[in-house]
């Protein structure tokens, strides 16, 4: 909402000296900030940019044991977040990406969503080893009067989290009564996009969700390129949500706008930020502390905001929540997940854990697989009855269905006990799917050197860039595609029926799905193929473990004898 024309001042440009009523005096490192002048009791109005300024930009850098934060003057905001307990290829992950201009994060606007950053230079204070505050004087002018207010920005890290405090303060003192700018005292922005740095964003490999968290709610927004999307409820907090890492903001009060923006702008690709709107400031003061968490997605990072066992003493955050989890079948992941860490515990390789849990997977399975394997085997038996009652009722559905099932209940077979050992099994697939395509401590695993180092990224065997394949864009030769290929056919053929082996469509699906997976699963996360891989070799063994126990099983039909009628005795005359 904009203000009287009568109520508020203009900016003036970066550059330009403000007219003298709206100068106001800028202080110099360490001083003493003087005592804010007396003025008129009116409204404050847009703030002014002042003829005098620090002499040039700084950067200030804080390092704790678990990141590595790159202040500027300049705004007094945040350039670079990098965490030094993950790497990203040869150097640690950047959280704050720049795109291909310069861009910081947690960014001040005086006004709403449509306000410009203040990029203006700050003087600096260096508090302690991990506190530094940035401040500035801003001159208003409203109707010939000239008013002053501080702004001051104030970082608090800790060192041992990747939860940090960021206060802002507005400080009028007796010549500003309020602080309302165009609606709003002002935005704080995050952005313009939260790493690691990505080539492309494809919802697989990976993505950036939005989330916010009401109520003991966790909902998914839906963020557009148009606009940005406000978010009208009072949250607890709101998240930024990548494949491996998160932003997540905690407002200082309910009462604030939020707003995701995907909008694209020149320079970066796929932006991704994040906006709190403070309401006016009906005073000439005003001190909000806002907290970030800017870090991993794993339990162990996250999970200390449930617990307690954090500085700033946060309860029932229930953070965990970020995390991509397989919907209604999360606690199936949630007991793929523990064992998954068990066996890690046992043999510290998660290549190893991967297969070890596939094994005891299909162990657990194998009493369905053997069902579904037998109820196969019944179902061909019936084959020539079923095909006899099709032929001979085949005008009359009704009655062929009530004879199927007049069978069905003479023969004492269920047709549904094929597919239901194959149904009870695809949610458990699904979970599995989702475990090994994002857990966290995947990320950077080794599997087997030179070959596997990195079960969260497709492995390569000879990388031929910058030359690519037309088309399909490849400039990595991946072995993984290949082997998985050679197991899904073996897997078709050993797990073929009799009656399949003749029919053209199965034969299709035989050799036409496992190649048209190829190029789908090429470029995926070597772990998701090393558990699709050995799921299919296990299978085979199973299945041709079960043909051979139905084969020595399996007894011969022997075709029921014509009853004999014993001839009638004559009576004796």
């Amino acid at each position: 909402m904009q203000s009287r024309a009568s109520e508020q001042g203009s900016a003036v440009e970066e550059g330009r000296t403000p007219p003298p009523a709206a100068v106001a005096t800028v202080l110099q490192t360490g001083d003493t900030p003087p005592p804010l002048p007396e003025a008129s009791s009116e409204s404050a109005a847009l703030p002014e940019e002042p003829d005098a300024a620090p002499p040039a930009e700084r950067r200030i850098t804080v390092e704790t044991p678990l990141v590595t934060v790159v202040l500027t003057n300049a705004g007094g905001d945040v350039v670079s977040y990098k965490l030094k307990e993950h790497k990203d290829q040869d150097d640690f992950v950047e959280m704050v990406l720049p795109g291909a201009g310069e861009s910081h994060a947690f960014t001040i606007a005086f006004g709403g969503l449509n306000a410009e950053p203040v990029t203006s230079l700050f003087y600096v204070n260096t508090l302690s080893e991990y506190s530094v505050e940035f401040y500035r004087d801003f001159a208003i002018s409203l109707n010939g009067e000239a008013g002053r207010f501080r702004l001051t920005k104030r970082y608090d890290f800790r060192p041992d989290e990747y939860m940090f405090e960021l206060t802002v303060s507005l400080d009028g003192g007796y010549s500003v009564p309020s602080l309302n700018f165009s609606g709003a005292a002002y935005t704080l922005g995050f952005g313009p996009q939260i790493g690691p740095k990505f080539e492309k964003l494809d919802q697989r490999y990976d993505y950036r969700q939005y989330y916010t968290f009401t109520n003991g709610k966790r909902k998914q927004e839906k963020v557009t390129d148009n606009a940005p999307t406000l978010i009208d409820s009072r949250v607890s907090w709101a998240a930024i949500a990548g494949k491996y890492f998160a932003f997540i903001a905690i407002p200082d009060a309910t009462q604030y706008q939020l707003a995701f923006s995907a909008k694209p702008e020149p320079g970066f690709a796929s932006p991704s930020r994040f906006y709190m709107v403070r309401p006016p400031v009906n005073g000439s003061r005003a001190a909000d502390t806002y907290r970030f968490y800017l870090g991993p997605k794993n339990q162990k990072a996250l999970g200390i905001y449930d617990n307690g066992d954090n500085s700033f003493k946060l309860r029932e955050m229930q953070f965990i929540k970020v995390l991509n989890t397989s919907g209604i079948l999360s606690p199936v992941e949630a007991v793929l997940k523990w064992l998954l860490m068990f066996f890690y515990h046992i043999v510290p390789n998660y290549g190893v854990a991967i297969i070890l849990l596939t094994l005891l997977v299909k162990i657990l399975m194998f009493p369905l697989t053997k069902k579904g394997s037998e109820s196969t085997l019944r179902m061909q038996t019936l084959a020539p009855k079923i095909k006899e009652i099709q032929d001979k009722y085949k005008d009359n559905p009704a009655k062929m269905n009530s004879e199927m099932a007049a069978l069905y209940k003479k023969e004492g077979y269920n047709p549904l006990s094929g597919c239901l050992p194959l149904l009870l099994q695809f949610p458990l697939f699904i979970a599995m799917y989702n475990l090994f395509n994002n857990h966290f401590d995947l990320r950077g695993a080794l599997f087997i050197p030179d070959w596997i180092p990195d079960l969260s990224l497709p492995e390569t065997v000879w990388n031929f860039a910058p030359v690519q394949l037309p088309i399909l864009g490849w400039s990595d030769l991946r072995l993984l595609p290949f082997i998985y290929v050679g197991s899904q056919l073996l897997y078709g053929k050993v797990t073929q029926t009799p009656d399949q082996k003749g029919n053209a469509q199965m034969k299709m699906m035989l050799y036409a799905m496992p190649i048209m997976f190829f190029f789908i699963l090429y470029n995926v996360p070597s772990g998701l193929l090393l558990y699709w891989i050995m799921s299919n070799v296990l299978t085979m063994v199973q299945q041709l473990t079960i043909n051979k126990y139905l084969a020595r099983k399996k007894v011969p039909v022997v075709p029921e004898p014509e009853p004999v009628i014993a001839p009638r005795k004559k009576k004796k005359r």
